[in-house]
């Protein structure tokens, strides 16, 4: 006679549904950085060399000297926060200002923001964000006129940055305007305030960026031009030559696949968080 088998049934589905799945647990979500943790993070990470560095390009105290290194690490772990981006710039500390346009929301940054930003943060290395700014906003195409139109020469120069801005990231916007602007450029540059004289020649770069048509036109115009002076004060910046550099631009873009050195700024975050 055969020795007895082990009951080797399986267990009835009921059972099986008896039995709890396992759960991973929801991760929390980030905290919220308050104003007095940013400006404690600022103040640590701050350098006397990289004080002295933006002082010499026109910065004034109070500030840190914060690496723009640091500026990304801050802006990824706080990503918008606009109500934070206020309180920040009414600091009135230069390194909380840089990070106040970083982590600004530019669908909720008001023409009133933009207007004070753009007049009081006059340092040629950060008062490119706010027309950066103004151009991710829904108040560009008429914060661009407003700008251009005004009797204040802060305004108008980070106007012709957010013509720049535009050249670079609005595909839709038409060509006749970039060709009014170039035309603009032409008569007045030379004779502009030195800030807007910079942001001019800057604008006819990013317009020569733009599509073939408007680089031919922006060869053109810058040809005519000639050299644009600007003076940079105790530093080694230069103003570089439009046409030369509208050729590199175009060479560089065009070998990595992009059909113009706009479509391939396109495909990339704004300057304003990867800068």
């Amino acid at each position: 006679m055969s020795p007895t088998k082990t009951d080797t049934k399986k267990k009835p589905a009921a059972a099986k549904r008896a039995t709890a799945p396992k759960t991973s647990k929801a991760k929390a979500p980030t905290a919220r950085m308050s104003l007095a943790e940013a400006m404690k993070a600022l103040e640590k990470a701050g350098s006397a060399q990289t004080k002295k560095t933006y002082l010499r390009h026109g910065a004034a105290e109070p500030l840190f000297g914060v690496s723009f290194a640091t500026f990304m690490t801050l802006v990824k772990r706080i990503g918008v926060d606009h109500d934070l981006a206020r309180a920040l710039y009414d600091t009135g500390n230069f390194d909380a200002r840089i990070l106040a346009v970083k982590v600004a929301d530019p669908a909720t940054v008001t023409t009133t923001d933009l207007d004070r930003w753009g007049r009081e943060m006059r340092v040629r290395m950060c008062c490119g964000y706010v027309a950066m700014l103004a151009a991710e906003s829904p108040h560009a195409s008429t914060q661009v006129e407003r700008w251009l139109a005004s009797k204040n020469e802060a305004d108008r120069a980070t106007g012709w940055m957010l013509v720049g801005q535009l050249a670079m990231r609005d595909e839709a916007k038409p060509d006749r305007f970039f060709l009014d602007r170039l035309a603009t450029i032409e008569k007045t540059v030379h004779a502009a305030p030195n800030d807007e004289r910079m942001a001019m020649n800057q604008a006819v770069i990013s317009i020569g960026c733009h599509n073939t048509a408007l680089k031919k036109a922006a060869l053109a115009a810058a040809k005519k031009i000639g050299k644009v002076e600007v003076d940079y004060g105790d530093t080694d910046c230069k103003t570089p030559d439009a046409a030369q550099y509208i050729e590199k631009t175009w060479a560089h873009s065009t070998s990595k696949g992009f059909e113009s050195p706009a479509a391939h700024e396109r495909s990339r975050a704004t300057q304003r968080l990867r800068c």
